[in-house]
């Protein structure tokens, strides 16, 4: 069984968040379309939906490689001799003990231990850095840091329009960027190739637990390799896969699934922050959490009975065995298709208690019903 067509309108809630927000066009936005790819509005974050072959974009994410346009993210540069420690005493993962060429998720908290932003933060040199933000999030995020600079020996600057990366992944994505680049790629870290007469620091990442490369070979670039990638082999692939492949493995998208109401914890990004660097903004809370738990909800998987988009927003009830009541127990943040499962999932914030596998829940006023799918625990 295949999956249906994706509703426009929940392809496009996560731009309807964003709204305010300056949002780049990719560099690949045409290229896509002379291609026949299926696309949201070019104003919209992650525009590519698919090249058309939703299944077989998916096998080559499991068994191959593929390429996702990520071109349209944004970035902040940091540099400074207090650069190292301005950072590690705001931001919720390591900074100051991470090696030059490395790089990490890390996240912005509020004083509530709550999520305002989430990146990726590279070690350019000692006192230099590069955070990737989500799209449209980069003029944002270099406002809430300097708001905390006052005499540190930092810059912040925003280089959204010098930073168009493509990120390749699967089982065979390191080998095939060996081949094109004709030299090994270290387990980790990263470092500068150059494919197809282009220039491009790659760097080490995850996408959605396949091993991944994020390369940035800039806007004047990003053409150039799309279409070196392509010819050497890896299947582009669109939002409609790469939520899927988020969602098997409870991989939660800012934006869509991650706003500013919600924990760390909540939104399994375990691998996004530290419990043992030392003081950060929200460090507290997060450490209370998770010494003594108490988490009111928690990201989790759903197995839908039927193949029809669910909306974000979709509440989720559960009758209680003694009132009789319906209890609004949680709600929706994703849909996609799932070929793990061969039908549609959906990632919820569930309520505590009500999270053991194959529990059943009714989807908003019904009848459609969700069941729990167990899920790892450190699938960030």
């Amino acid at each position: 069984m295949g999956p249906p067509n994706p509703a426009s309108k929940v392809a496009n809630e996560a731009h309807a968040k964003q709204t305010g927000l300056i949002l780049k066009q990719s560099p690949l936005y045409e290229f896509h379309r002379e291609q026949g790819a299926r696309l949201l509005s070019e104003d919209a974050p992650r525009p590519l939906l698919t090249y058309g072959d939703v299944p077989g974009e998916y096998q080559a994410a499991k068994t191959a490689w593929i390429a996702l346009d990520d071109t349209d993210r944004g970035a902040v540069h940091a540099q400074g001799a207090d650069a190292a420690t301005f950072l590690h005493g705001l931001l919720a993962n390591e900074v100051r003990n991470l090696p030059v060429g490395a790089a990490l998720p890390n996240l912005l908290l509020d004083a509530k231990g709550k999520v305002r932003f989430v990146f990726e933060l590279r070690r350019l040199g000692d006192d230099e850095f590069h955070l990737s933000a989500e799209p449209g999030q980069a003029a944002a995020l270099l406002q809430a840091l300097d708001m905390y600079l006052f005499s540190e020996d930092v810059t912040l600057k925003e280089v959204t329009e010098a930073h168009a990366p493509i990120t390749v992944a699967g089982p065979g994505a390191a080998d095939a960027l060996a081949g094109l680049a004709d030299q090994a790629l270290p387990e980790e870290g990263s470092l500068s190739l150059e494919v197809a007469g282009a220039s491009v620091v790659a760097t080490e990442c995850s996408l959605a637990t396949l091993p991944a490369w994020r390369l940035d070979a800039g806007p004047e670039g990003a053409l150039s390799l799309w279409r070196a990638l392509l010819e050497a082999g890896a299947r582009p692939v669109g939002r409609i896969v790469w939520d899927s492949l988020r969602a098997e493995v409870g991989v939660a998208q800012p934006g869509e699934d991650i706003d500013e109401t919600v924990y760390p914890q909540e939104a399994r990004l375990e691998r996004a922050f530290s419990l043992d660097k030392g003081c950060y903004i929200g460090q507290e809370v997060v450490a209370k959490i998770d010494t003594y738990g108490g988490l009111n909800k928690r990201l989790c998987l759903l197995r839908v009975d039927h193949d029809e988009p669910v909306a974000r927003g979709t509440r989720l009830h559960r009758q209680d065995p003694d009132s009789g009541e319906w209890r609004d127990l949680g709600v929706a943040t994703t849909w996609a298709y799932s070929f793990a499962h061969d039908c549609g999932v959906i990632l919820a914030f569930i309520k505590r208690k009500h999270q053991e596998p194959d529990t059943q829940f009714r989807l908003g006023d019904g009848p459609a019903q969700a069941s729990l799918i167990e899920l790892e625990e450190d699938q960030s």
